[in-house]
């Protein structure tokens, strides 16, 4: 799959395996076929954040710069559709496996390894956030909010998002040790997408909250997919793409160590 290409591209087997990480995938997809519903319910809340905001705050607003404000937000919206997809994944249904239905104790009683798993809840992972994004592009694209042709590059740049947002938060479930510890999450995503620059430009925080936030994932996303979006892309867009790889292949990496340390001790 396509998904698949991507993280084998980034994290090559030979290096810290993986190479059976699609059966992982499979089993997800099979598992989340008879329960779709789940997967399409996280698809409406930025799409209220749109209609809402977007739209209904937008009218009072007016244009940021030459861009309408719901084709401002959206973009960042829709990266923190990818985000949300692929973090809450890897995260509590990632704990749920680990810690009690030990699914992931069963997966290693057949040939496949922990870099098998990591990678392959990975790109789970990914394809959850890319469904989401896929999605909400169609809406953007139905309402007018892609301005340019270069805007078609968001699905692959929700990719990216996913991948970095997955990976990161694979890595620190390994380190949750109950339910309690995801209140940290909570903690963390909230000011992440607040603060990120969906709804308005960064350049309005003291510089050193604008430092901050610009080494923040998120922001590194949203910048990247609003460049996509309207045209105005320059060379900053590859240091988005750059970041976004490395988080990637770093949490990916940190998760299969831990994973098997985990499950094989």
């Amino acid at each position: 799959s396509e998904t698949m290409l991507i993280t084998t591209r980034f994290f090559p087997t030979g290096r810290i395996g993986g190479s059976r990480a699609h059966k992982v995938l499979e089993r997800n997809v099979i598992v989340y076929r008879r329960n779709w519903t789940i997967i399409v319910s996280g698809f409406f809340e930025p799409i209220f954040y749109l209609l809402g905001i977007g739209f209904g705050l937008g009218t009072l607003v007016g244009d940021v710069g030459d861009i309408p404000y719901a084709a401002f937000v959206a973009p960042g919206l829709m990266a923190t559709a990818a985000m949300n997809g692929a973090l809450f994944e890897s995260t509590f249904n990632l704990f749920f496996k680990l810690k009690y239905a030990k699914t992931f104790d069963a997966i290693l009683s057949t040939p496949l390894g922990p870099s098998d798993i990591a990678i392959g809840e990975v790109s789970w992972a990914l394809t959850r956030g890319l469904l989401y994004a896929t999605a909400f592009l169609v809406v953007m694209l139905a309402l007018g909010l892609v301005l340019s042709p270069l805007g078609l590059l968001m699905v692959p740049g929700a990719l990216l998002i996913g991948l970095a947002a997955a990976a990161v938060g694979m890595a620190a479930t390994t380190f949750m040790r109950s339910w309690k510890d995801f209140d940290v999450i909570t903690v963390v995503t909230m000011p992440i997408f607040l603060f990120s620059g969906t709804f308005y430009a960064i350049c309005v925080y003291p510089d050193w909250l604008e430092t901050i936030v610009e080494v923040t994932p998120l922001y590194r996303g949203v910048h990247m997919m609003r460049a996509f979006s309207t045209g105005q892309v320059d060379e900053t867009v590859l240091i988005d793409i750059a970041y976004l790889a490395i988080v990637g292949f770093v949490g990916v990496s940190i998760t299969a160590r831990r994973l098997q340390g985990l499950l094989l001790k």
